[in-house]
């Protein structure tokens, strides 16, 4: 559990990095300016890591799938070469995605100006700078294909929580009951903020769409999740719950 808590704090810190840093530049220098290459590394960084820390997510609901429901097993299904192997697929799948979408947005011919409506560069405000339709029908292609991945994933993990469960109500003592969702319930709050608030921001109702809700969105979605995630599992950290008391 905690191998993969470390590579979600790395991924929340790299996408907290990837855009906060230059919005507060921008805020501070008084300007809204990014070159060209920045804007692709932006977007590149912030897919690579929100992709990564979603696939994190599901690795996580694994191991604690294994850990509740066959404890007998977890030595040999989630041993040290397993747990490296899950989290290199993690990093390599959200380095492809990364570099598929980047790639194709930034072939993109921009002819309707250089201004985005958010405080970084993202693929949708992108896209309404194009002309290109061909690569514009393909990129919309890889939008779909991505959030269909995202769905298999939330799928699994709600599959694997439905086994979960069943299977901790069939614990008898209740402190391990008790222990049992202890282990689960930060993992699950913080599956519940990222997939509530992705699918808000991109399949909220068109008649509900302004540039200042949408700018709202963007930070609510780029930077709440990561820097709550750190305080969610630090909640059962006892001598954390006693300092935050005092």
């Amino acid at each position: 559990m905690f191998f993969f808590l470390l590579n979600l704090a790395l991924s929340d810190l790299g996408s907290i990095c990837t855009t906060v840093p230059k919005a507060m530049h921008n805020s501070l220098w008084d300007t809204r300016d990014i070159s060209y290459t920045g804007c692709a590394a932006q977007l590149f960084f912030f897919l690579f890591f929100i992709a990564a820390e979603f696939s994190l997510l599901t690795m996580m609901c694994y191991d604690r799938y294994v850990s509740i429901c066959k404890p007998l097993h977890y030595g040999t299904l989630l041993g040290s070469r397993a747990c490296a192997h899950m989290a290199a697929a993690t990093w390599a799948s959200g380095f492809l995605n990364a570099l598929m979408h980047t790639a194709n947005t930034f072939s993109l011919s921009l002819c309707l100006g250089n201004a985005l409506g958010q405080f970084f560069c993202e693929i949708p405000q992108i896209l309404k700078l194009s002309c290109s339709h061909s690569n514009f029908l393909i990129e919309i292609g890889l939008t779909v294909v991505s959030p269909c991945l995202g769905f298999g994933c939330f799928v699994f993990i709600v599959f694997s929580y439905v086994q979960i469960f069943r299977a901790v109500l069939r614990i008898p003592s209740e402190q391990g009951c008790h222990k049992a969702f202890s282990t689960c319930l930060p993992h699950l709050a913080v599956v519940s903020l990222s997939v509530s608030i992705g699918i808000f921001t991109y399949l909220k109702p068109p008649f509900i769409s302004s540039p200042s809700l949408d700018l709202a969105l963007s930070i609510l979605y780029s930077v709440v999740p990561p820097a709550l995630n750190p305080l969610i599992y630090s909640l059962r950290n006892q001598e954390l719950k006693a300092a935050v008391w005092r």
